[in-house]
Order: C-alpha cells, then sequence, then structure tokens
C-alpha cells in the first residue's frame, strides 16, 4: 500500500492550501465551530462556496456529462481534508450523498433539476434519516409516504436533521410499503423546504449549535421527486454513506486540536513547575500522538480502498468512523483533563485555557459519535459483515 499522495495529487493539495491561505476570511474560517465549521449556513459562508465552485472544485469526480471532471474522488478528500484544516465549510452533502446518488439512481428531471445548481452551488440541502424511535438507525425509519395520484403523502417526524433551518431541499427517507421487511420499504424524496406543511423547530445542542426536528402534516411530493426506485431507499442511504463518511468526520480537526493542545503544554506551567516535564502529561500526549497517526493509517486505507473500484469500502468506513469520532472525543477529554480545573471555563469568561476552545470543543464532539450512524451501527457493520458475528446493538 502507498500511503504517499502521487506528484499530481501533492500539487493539487499545495495548491488548495496556498488558496485558503491567500483567500484567509476570519468570518467564514472559525475553529470555535468545531464539527459544525462544514456547513454552508450564513450568508459569508454561502459566498465562500460560489468561489469554490468558480474554481471547478465542486463535483470534481462526477462524470464529464454531468459537469464533472471525472478525476478519482480522492482530489474530493483532499480538498475536503484542506478546507477542514483551515476551519472553512466543506464540499458537504450536496455534492457527495445527493448529487451522486442522483448520477447513479436519480432519473432524469432530478438530474437535470439539481445537478447545476450543485456544481453552482446555488442550493444546501439537509438530510432527514433520524427520527425519534429510530435514531440513526435508517433501517427503523416510520416516517409514512402513502401513495395518492400523482404523487406522494408523507406523515410523521424526523429528528436531528442539522440543516433544516436554513437548507433549500430536503433529502429524506420514508416507509412507502408498511408489509415489506424493514430494509426493503423505505424510499427516497426530494421535498422544497418551503412546503407550507413542513414545520421545522430548532432544537439547541449540547455543543452550543442547532439542529432541528421536523414534522411532516400532509406534505405532498410529486412523483418526480421520488428518487431512484421505489423500495430501494436503504441501499441509496447506505451506498452514500459508505461513500461519504470520511468527508463528514475528516481528520484536519483532530490533528489541529493534538498541534493546539501540544503548543499550550509547552508554555503552561502548573504550581510553577513546566507542564511539559510532567510524566503523566507526556505519557497522553504520545498516546494523543500515536492515535492521530493510527486515524491517518485508516483514513489513507478508506481512500485506497475507495480508489480501487470494485463495491464501495463499507468496512474501512465504518472502521475510519468509528476510530476517530472517539479519538475527537479523547483528545478534548485528554486536554480538559491536562489543563485541569481551568479547563472547564468557558469561552468568552476569564482565564479561559485557550479561550475555552476544548471545553466547547468536548461537547460538540458529543455528537459526531452520533451522527453518520451511531458508534454501535459501526460496531454492528464491522461485526456482522467483517467478522461474521451475531448483531449486538
Amino acid at each position: 500500500m502507498d500511503f504517499d499522495f502521487s506528484p499530481e495529487e501533492q500539487k493539487f493539495a499545495e495548491e488548495v492550501d496556498a488558496w485558503l491561505v491567500e483567500n484567509r476570511d476570519p468570518v467564514v474560517m472559525d475553529h470555535h465551530r468545531e464539527n459544525f465549521t462544514q456547513l454552508s449556513d450564513t450568508p459569508e459562508r454561502r459566498a465562500f462556496m460560489k468561489k469554490l465552485a468558480a474554481k471547478g472544485w465542486l463535483g470534481m469526480s462526477w462524470p464529464k456529462e454531468f459537469g464533472g471532471q471525472e478525476i478519482e474522488g480522492v482530489y474530493e478528500y483532499i480538498l475536503n481534508e484542506a478546507l477542514s484544516k483551515h476551519a472553512a465549510p466543506q464540499i458537504g452533502k450536496g455534492v457527495g450523498i445527493i448529487g451522486k446518488t442522483l448520477i447513479r439512481h436519480g432519473n432524469d428531471f432530478l438530474k437535470q433539476k439539481f445537478l447545476p445548481l450543485i456544481l453552482d452551488a446555488e442550493i444546501e440541502f439537509a438530510v432527514g434519516y433520524s427520527e425519534p424511535e429510530a435514531g440513526s438507525d435508517a433501517a427503523n425509519m416510520q416516517l409514512r409516504a402513502d401513495k395518492v395520484e400523482g404523487g406522494w403523502l408523507l406523515n410523521g417526524q424526523k429528528m436531528w436533521t442539522t440543516s433544516a433551518h436554513f437548507a433549500d431541499w430536503y433529502w429524506v427517507g420514508a416507509r412507502t410499503d408498511q408489509d415489506k421487511p424493514k430494509h426493503d420499504g423505505l424510499s427516497l424524496f426530494l421535498i422544497d423546504m418551503d412546503n407550507p406543511n413542513l414545520e421545522v423547530q430548532s432544537l439547541p445542542t449540547i455543543g452550543k449549535d442547532t439542529t432541528n426536528q421536523v414534522f411532516f402534516d400532509d406534505v405532498f411530493v410529486p412523483d418526480e421527486y421520488l428518487v431512484g426506485q421505489q423500495g430501494k431507499g436503504f441501499q441509496m442511504i447506505s451506498e452514500a454513506l459508505d461513500l461519504e463518511r470520511f468527508t463528514m468526520f475528516t481528520l484536519s480537526p483532530i490533528a489541529n486540536r493534538s498541534e493546539v493542545l501540544v503548543d499550550w503544554v509547552k508554555e503552561a506551567k502548573r504550581d510553577d513547575e513546566p507542564l511539559k516535564d510532567d510524566t503523566n502529561v507526556r505519557r497522553t500526549i504520545a498516546h494523543i500522538m500515536t492515535d492521530t497517526a493510527v486515524a491517518k493509517a485508516l483514513s489513507t486505507r478508506f481512500v485506497c480502498a475507495a480508489k480501487s473500484g470494485g463495491k464501495p469500502p463499507t468496512i474501512e468506513s465504518s472502521q475510519y468512523k468509528l476510530f476517530t469520532t472517539s479519538l475527537s472525543q479523547r483528545v478534548c477529554k485528554d486536554a480538559l483533563d491536562i489543563q485541569g480545573h481551568e479547563g472547564t471555563i468557558m469561552e468568552g469568561q476569564d482565564d479561559a485555557p485557550l479561550r475555552g476552545r476544548f471545553e466547547g470543543a468536548y461537547r460538540a464532539t458529543m455528537n459526531e459519535t452520533v451522527g453518520g450512524g451511531s458508534s454501535e451501527i459501526q460496531k454492528n457493520i464491522i461485526a456482522r459483515r467483517h467478522l461474521g458475528l451475531p448483531k449486538n446493538f
């Protein structure tokens, strides 16, 4: 396995990094937003995405007939990691989950309507899989879609839809067949967020950001907005998540936090003694840096599996997601332990170490082990598909 980028890939990485330095904007790029840095939820951040579109960096791996460049997905990985490193919004759900699924499974109407808007950064999507009784187990979703003349009527509720309070369109999974096994009765729809029968209620999170619950009351969806084949929604959801988990949970924030912590430890003192000389602190730092290197290896393994073609890298995706989101939380917790009681001082309060970055980051990481498929779901995938074990969670 070759762990290095090719000369062309390395040249692209350097080009992106230099462009981001040149286009540095503290309003758009803010490390204190933590995992919500990926969202294009403000006018300034949507304007930034238009710049990426003008550079031709959206949809690079898409087929040329749909406006892409047909280059390998590793370029999108490189771009996302660079954006994450600079705390800029990432290319997001439109290019990945929605765009790639429409290219594979969407009808001509949906391709012609949405793919150009995605490439021009003219549209933002919310993704609705989680529900009150289903958690992040997509196969258990119960939002009901009943066939009527010319379309479908949707009734029920979604939970934890992160972008629903600013998105233009809603990518939604719903149960279209109540009698089939739970994996086979789901379908995907695209819904205009301005639909008057759709109610969005915002929910504050422990990570100081906003997610939403969404209520459906006879929401009518025309037939042409059914994505792919009826009843094959779960298969499309799984395929998209397998390909996109490494873009949803990039490694750069963890590496950034580790570097920030190391630099702080080099200068900090406790009881007039340098923290860098404390054996326990040094051991903790060594564990963090070692595990960060392991996460880097897992991400490389994932990318190599994706580049090799064939079936989606399901196992590699789950291993990467499970390990990195857990590591992200551990890095923040270890940082708070090292900082002692001062580590609990929140951002904006006097004497907060590093402006309270790790206190806020630790709360934000609570979302990471749940979003995009919880850690329990990832363990199930690895246990059943890789190790041949029975389902335990």
